[in-house]
C-alpha cells in the first residue's frame, strides 16, 4: 500500500521565555524540530540556521539515498553553525538539538541529537523511538536511576551530545519503517519536561493531528510552560486518501514555525553592528534580559570564555607536570630497588636497575663483577645470562650466581711439552765410537 505523510507543526514561546529558540518544520516529505540553546548566546540562531539547511531536503531526492542526504545535510548545518561562531565570537556557546524524519515512501530516515524527542503512537500505543543524549539517560542505561526518577532530576537537561558547530557530535542516524495510521510526534524539552508519556499518548490519540498538537501545546502551559514548547506531527495514511478540509496540512503547503520563521533576534555582540549610540528604551531592556542569567544557559550550553582562561590552562599545565614529574621520580627510585643478573667484558655481573634505555636517563648501573666466566657456563644457560636474568632483590641476585657458579665448568689446563727420552747407554757408546772414527 502507498503511504503519504499528513503533518502539522504548532509552537508557543512559553509563560516564561521572552523569545522563542525553537524551530519546526512539517510537509509531506520531512518533519522536524530543533531546539537553540545558549540563551542570550543565540540559540534562536542556531535552531533557525539548523533548520532553514535541514529543510531544503523537502524536494526530490532521486539520485541519493535518503538517510546520506540527511546524514549530510546535519553535517552541513553544523558547518554553518562553526561559520557563524566563526564570524561573530559573542554568539560563542549557541547550540541545537535537531529531530528529523525523512519520509521516501515506503520508509523514514531519522537523525537525533540532543533531548528533543520522536515518539510514535501506533495502536493506542505510544513508544519513544528516540534516546535521550543527556546525563540522566546514560544514569538510567546504566540501572542508577529509574525513569521516574530522571523525570525529575535536577541535572534532567544536561546534554552530553548537541549540535555545537564542531566536529566532537555525531548525530544518531537510522531507518524507520512505517506503517497506516501511525502518528509520529516530534518536540523539543518544553512539552516532554512538562507532560508525562501517558498524557501525550492521550493527547496525541485525538481525533485529528491538528487537535492534538493544540491540545499537546494547551497542556504544556497549563502545567507551567517554563520553555518553548514546539510540536510537530505526522501521520502517515494511504496515499489519494480524501484530506479533511478542517486540517492545516490540506493545502499542500509545508509549515515553518518558530524562530525558523520568526528570524532570529539582532545580535548584541561584536558583529552586530550599530552606531554605538544610545539605543531605544526597549532595546536596552531587551540587552538587560539578556544578561540575566538564562536557567536554560545553565543547563545546556558551554560557559562563554573567561578572560582568565590561560592563567586556569597555565595552573592546569603546572599540576600535569608536577604530577608528571613526581611520578617520574618515584619511577627512578623503584628502578633503583632492582636487580638482574646479565653480562660484561665476558663475565656474569650483578646489576643493579632495570634493563631499559631511555634518552637522557641511565636506569641500570653495575652492581658487582663476580669471577663467573660466561664461556664457563653451559650454552642455554650463557644465553639467559647475556638476555638477563630477573631477581627479586640483591639476595636474590647473589643466589642466582652462586647457581651459575654450581653450573660452570672448571677450565682445563693447559698440557705441558713431554721431556725427551734419554738414549741408552749402548746407543751412547755406539755413538761415541762413531765420533772417534
Amino acid at each position: 500500500m502507498s503511504l503519504t505523510l499528513r503533518y502539522v507543526a504548532l509552537t508557543d514561546v512559553g509563560l516564561r521565555r521572552s523569545s522563542n529558540q525553537d524551530s519546526g518544520y512539517a510537509s509531506s516529505r520531512l518533519i522536524a524540530v530543533a531546539d537553540g540553546m545558549g540563551g542570550a548566546a543565540a540559540g534562536d540562531l542556531a535552531s533557525a540556521e539548523t533548520m532553514n539547511v535541514i529543510r531544503q531536503l523537502d524536494r526530490e531526492l532521486p539520485e541519493i539515498d535518503p538517510l546520506e542526504a540527511l546524514q549530510k545535510a546535519v553535517a552541513h548545518a553544523n558547518q554553518r553553525l562553526g561559520e557563524l561562531v566563526a564570524e561573530d565570537p559573542s554568539v560563542e556557546g549557541m547550540g541545537t538539538t535537531l529531530e528529523a524524519m525523512l519520509w521516501d515512501g515506503e520508509r523514514f530516515a531519522t537523525a537525533h541529537i540532543g533531548d528533543s524527542r520522536a515518539y510514535l503512537l501506533r495502536d493506542g500505543e505510544l513508544t519513544q523511538i528516540s534516546t535521550d543524549h543527556t546525563f540522566v539517560q546514560s544514569l538510567v542505561e546504566e540501572g542508577k536511576l529509574t525513569p521516574e526518577e530522571a523525570r525529575v532530576h535536577p541535572h534532567r537537561s544536561l546534554l552530553l551530545r548537541v549540535m555545537l558547530g564542531r566536529d566532537d557530535n555525531d548525530a544518531d542516524l537510522e531507518w524507520f519503517e512505517g506503517q497506516v495510521g501511525d502518528r509520529f510526534l516530534l518536540c523539543s524539552d518544553g512539552l516532554s519536561d512538562m507532560v508525562d508519556d501517558a498524557t501525550i499518548q492521550q493527547l496525541l490519540s485525538a481525533e485529528t493531528i491538528d487537535q492534538a498538537a493544540s491540545d499537546l501545546v494547551r497542556t504544556a502551559l497549563e502545567n507551567g510552560g517554563y520553555d518553548n514548547v514546539t510540536v510537530v506531527i505526522g501521520e502517515l495514511v494511504p496515499s489519494g486518501a480524501v484530506s479533511e478540509e478542517e486540517l492545516s496540512s490540506a493545502d499542500g503547503r509545508p509549515q515553518l514555525v518558530g524562530a525558523a520563521a520568526e528570524g532570529p533576534r539582532p545580535r548584541t555582540g561584536n558583529a552586530a553592528g550599530g552606531s554605538g549610540k544610545a539605543r531605544s528604551r526597549e532595546e536596552r531592556k531587551e540587552r538587560r534580559r539578556e544578561k540575566e542569567v538564562d536557567p536554560e544557559e545553565l543547563r545546556y550550553a558551554p560557559r562563554p570564555p573567561s578572560k582568565w582562561r590561560w592563567v586556569r590552562r597555565l595552573v592546569a599545565l603546572a599540576v600535569v607536570v608536577g604530577i608528571v614529574a613526581a611520578g617520574a621520580f618515584y619511577a627512578y627510585r623503584w628502578s633503583q630497588d632492582q636487580y638482574y643478573v646479565a653480562s660484561a667484558d665476558g663475565k656474569v655481573v650483578i646489576y643493579r636497575g632495570v634493563q631499559a634505555d631511555l634518552p637522557l636517563v641511565t636506569l641500570k648501573h653495575v652492581d658487582e663483577v663476580t669471577d663467573v666466566e660466561l664461556d664457563t657456563l653451559p650454552t642455554f644457560r650463557a644465553q639467559q645470562v647475556r638476555g638477563g636474568i630477573e631477581a627479586d632483590s640483591r639476595a636474590d641476585a647473589e643466589q642466582i650466581v652462586e647457581n651459575l657458579r654450581g653450573l660452570a665448568e672448571e677450565p682445563e689446563p693447559s698440557p705441558s711439552p713431554s721431556p725427551s727420552p734419554s738414549p741408552s747407554p749402548s746407543a751412547s757408546r755406539t755413538a761415541d765410537r762413531e765420533r772417534s772414527a
